[in-house]
Order: structure tokens, then sequence, then C-alpha cells
């Protein structure tokens, strides 16, 4: 998909060694790790308005009588 290869994951890892240091790695996991739980989670969320008609919201009696 990204042609990213062990060779260049190994170069990411250890630019972000550089940048942020092993002390600072957990962190940025356990961050990186609740954003995606949170985006999986919103994103299998049902709309919270739903406007389709449900079968016990029509008035009893049966559909009513058309218009002239």
């Amino acid at each position: 998909m990204f042609g990213l290869g062990i060779g260049e994951l190994l170069v990411i890892l250890v630019i972000v060694l550089v940048i942020f240091g092993a002390g600072k790695l957990p962190e940025i996991g356990q961050g990186l790790g609740k954003g995606i739980r949170g985006f999986k989670r919103e994103v299998t969320r049902p709309d919270e308005i739903d406007i389709t008609p449900k079968p016990e919201d029509k008035p009893p009696g049966g559909d009513p009588p058309p218009q002239a």
C-alpha cells in the first residue's frame, strides 16, 4: 500500500528515537493507541439523530384515511 519495507520502517524508528528519546516512546504509543480506539469507536457508533419511522410510532387503527 505505502511501499514501506523493513529498512524504511527502521529508519523511521531511529528518527523517532532521536527526536523524542526512548523515555517518551511509551507515552507516544499510548496516546496513538487511544486516538485510534477513539476513532474506531466514533466510526462504528450509529448516528445520534435517526428520523426513520419505527413500526410502533404509527397511530393505533392503521394508516389515516387519504386526504381529498
